[in-house]
């Protein structure tokens, strides 16, 4: 029998009683539809699949995205997200996988810097560490709400610069490479996301440069006072990783970001995949 029992009192459930390895019928996909707009984030414990049944199970909720150029599992329906080096040991400080991880600990939406941003991605415990390398999440929707309704209505309509380019040479100059810079130019996304059954979200996280019609200054101010406001405990979940847990989270209602983890000593993979978005954030011109 599958249950869902919710995780805090604002956003986030669990999911039992599936075997997404063996298939799910299209009745319960669509219970899960409705239940990742009303939870945005649904963690499905002792989940033993592979990158196939991973993909067929993502491919229920709409199109996948493919992983952008320069990331591992490039042009394919994955992305890998490790430690771990093609001949199994762990990789040096410097790699390219360790610094992505590195990135992935700022607060982010996924794929916010592209012009139709994701939907929702999921993410499978492979291998992880013994301690830290867990995965927090923010209620993008309780924050929008907390806000004085004045500031609610100020916000509206506004719009944000996301930069691929200028949020990953933030973490470190070696990340980012002139093609990439050149593949994902700056996007305008809207600030508060309306599409949502069960109420608007703000859309920042760290790709989120400037603020149309502000300075760099007062753009920087205003996205570190909304981002604080939304990052706040009483909009946290932070997911503490099992073997074999499967975790989806709604991209235009929760931001994320991944905590820190010996990664000289301690291993971790992780298997992403990404649900594209049906429509742009804002209208086309």
């Amino acid at each position: 029998m599958v249950e869902t029992t919710p995780l805090t009192p604002l956003f986030g459930a669990q999911v039992t009683g599936l075997d997404i390895a063996r298939g799910v019928d299209p009745g319960m996909m669509a219970a899960l539809r409705d239940a990742l707009d009303r939870f945005s984030v649904l963690v499905f414990p002792d989940q033993r699949i592979d990158d196939a049944a991973q993909i067929a199970f993502s491919e229920g909720f709409g199109p996948l995205e493919r992983t952008r150029p320069g990331a591992p599992g490039a042009g394919s329906a994955v992305i890998i997200l490790s430690n771990i080096g093609p001949s199994g040991a762990i990789t040096s400080p410097t790699d390219t996988q360790v610094l992505n991880n590195k990135a992935n600990r700022l607060w982010h939406h996924d794929s916010s810097f592209k012009p139709v941003p994701a939907r929702a991605s999921l993410l499978s415990a492979r291998e992880i560490p013994s301690a830290g390398g867990d995965t927090e999440f923010a209620a993008m929707r309780a924050a929008f709400a907390a806000l004085d309704p004045a500031e609610q209505v100020a916000l509206r309509g506004r719009v944000a610069i996301h930069d691929f380019g200028w949020s990953r040479a933030r973490v470190d100059a070696a990340l980012v490479s002139e093609a990439e810079r050149n593949q994902h130019p700056p996007v305008r996304q809207a600030l508060v996301l309306e599409e949502n059954p069960h109420g608007p979200a703000l859309y920042l996280g760290a790709h989120a440069r400037s603020i149309e019609g502000l300075d760099a200054a007062q753009s920087r101010l205003l996205i570190e006072r909304l981002m604080a406001q939304a990052t706040q405990p009483a909009f946290i979940y932070a997911h503490r990783w099992r073997p074999h847990d499967l975790v989806m989270w709604d991209n235009r209602a929760v931001a994320h970001r991944a905590t820190a983890f010996s990664t000289t000593t301690e291993r971790r993979h992780m298997v992403r995949t990404c649900v594209a978005g049906a429509a742009p954030t804002l209208p086309l011109h």
